[in-house]
């Protein structure tokens, strides 16, 4: 197999699906596998682009999980790209799903305007110089907005979105306001929040966002997620998601 060093092969436990991940770079957690569920009523023969795909989870999840035409994941970290690229090659998706190693701010020489039906991103959370910064420069480009900002991110999905185009995203909720704000800017209206909560007494930690580009405003709000129940195991529904049955 053609691993490099601290590289190893995760089971993703869903049809078969494998990813090949690096031990001592950016992972991809259960935000990922929460997006790519969020995503998967994206409509058939769509075309669709994964803006920040780094190792190539969301990707290549909805290779499976929808009849989706074609997926093109972008990364700008080569390190990244690379194992996405041979993950896309060890489970066989070649004929749907294309890395493009690239800066998404660059993509406007790559593609015309209006090119995709759909967009998924899985962005940098943190503001520059906000949270704890972490050491290795890989994951520190994962976490913080460093190449690329929320704004870059939304303003590159108007230009590749189609009219009526869909977008979906994870983040964290402390960041709604700019997140609404930007959407509303560049014409990708809200149109559905699911807030997600670690436990049904705390605070949410993460918010999946549906767009829809010039679309008239109406926002729908979903029943929230709850990932544990009070004995510290997950949710029947987070089971389903993973594809699992609850004990």
């Amino acid at each position: 197999m053609w691993l490099e060093e601290n590289e190893r092969i995760d089971d993703l436990e869903y049809k078969g699906l494998k990813i090949i991940q690096n031990k001592n770079e950016f992972c991809f957690g259960m935000d990922s596998i929460l997006l790519s569920d969020f995503a998967k009523n994206i409509k058939k023969d769509s075309k669709v682009i994964d803006l920040g795909t780094g190792t190539g989870i969301i990707a290549i999840l909805l290779s499976k999980k929808t009849n989706v035409k074609e997926i093109i994941g972008v990364e700008i970290q080569p390190q990244m790209a690379r194992m996405a690229i041979k993950s896309v090659r060890l489970n066989e998706l070649e004929k749907k799903v294309k890395i493009l190693e690239e800066d998404i701010k660059n993509l406007g020489k790559f593609y015309s305007r209006g090119t995709f039906d759909a967009i998924v991103t899985n962005p940098p959370y943190k503001q520059i110089k906000t949270g704890l910064q972490n050491e290795n420069i890989g994951k520190l480009i994962s976490r913080h907005e460093i190449k690329c900002t929320l704004e870059d991110i939304i303003k590159t999905s108007n230009y590749l979105l189609k009219n009526n185009g869909e977008f979906y995203m994870v983040h964290r909720p402390d960041r709604i306001v700019d997140i609404f704000h930007l959407m509303r800017k560049y014409n990708i209206e809200p149109k559905l929040l699911k807030l997600v909560y670690p436990y049904i007494n705390k605070e949410p930690n993460l918010m999946l966002i549906k767009g829809i580009k010039n679309a008239k405003p109406f926002l729908k709000i979903e029943r929230p997620l709850f990932i544990y129940k009070e004995d510290g195991k997950y949710t029947e529904e987070l089971l389903k998601i993973y594809n699992k049955k609850g004990e």
